[in-house]
């Protein structure tokens, strides 16, 4: 744990220095105990917005995380020590369901951004959700807390000109936990219902993400898309 301790502060240090912050419903992640975070996902920057806000509950962010990342030696290493979640991307592998499952079995907090990628709508909005998210709430009976980000999107954005200044605002909001009942989890292998919860975690985050629009500077603005060759 020592890698994660040095990682985490590193980072920390980072957010203090070069953005300003709110923290919205820090309220809403338990203190202990397993839990799922449900994020959307605007921009690179993500992770570490919504990773910054679990640490400032006092908890400790299990991310999925890419495989192609393990393949740098360096990352490889921190993100083994630091105890992330390798997913490999497309192939409707049940592995990390089965890791995030058993690190909620063990008390963890799982990140999951269950759009599985950085939303393709012009506005940023969140769009339909995999349901990997539903499959591991269930399965678990842990509570799914779903936090939105909104500022991200002018820092690290995905096909889209970034607009960098220093202080940049970042919000972050926690909505209350959503807890699903035993006659959901017994039914958890049923497309349908899969479905059904992840479209209310998917709601959830999408009425988080409106709410920020209101108060943030820029409001619901969006950076301009790159001119592709």
């Amino acid at each position: 744990m020592l890698t994660y301790r040095i990682v985490k502060n590193l980072l920390v240090a980072f957010d203090k220095i070069f953005f300003r912050w709110r923290f919205d419903g820090l309220e809403n992640i338990p203190g202990s105990g397993p839990v799922i975070v449900a994020g959307n996902h605007i921009s690179y920057f993500d992770p570490l917005c919504q990773g910054y806000m679990v640490v400032k509950a006092k908890r400790m962010p299990r991310f999925f995380a890419k495989s192609e990342l393990w393949k740098n030696p360096l990352l490889k290493f921190v993100l083994t020590h630091a105890r992330q979640i390798p997913v490999e991307r497309g192939t409707g592998e049940t592995g990390p369901v089965e890791k995030a499952i058993d690190a909620l079995g063990e008390g963890n907090v799982v990140m999951i951004y269950p759009e599985a990628t950085i939303t393709t709508n012009t506005d940023l909005t969140p769009m339909q959700g995999k349901t990997g998210v539903a499959r591991v709430a269930l399965t678990s009976g842990a509570p799914v807390v779903p936090v939105a980000v909104w500022g991200s999107h002018w820092v690290k954005p995905k096909h889209r000109k970034t607009k960098q200044k220093f202080g940049r605002l970042i919000l972050v909001k926690a909505g209350v936990p959503l807890v699903f009942d035993e006659s959901l989890r017994a039914r958890a292998n049923e497309p349908e219902v899969l479905r059904d919860v992840t479209d209310r975690v998917m709601a959830e985050l999408d009425r988080l993400v409106r709410e920020l629009h209101k108060v943030y500077p820029e409001g619901a603005a969006v950076p301009e898309l790159r001119e592709t060759l």
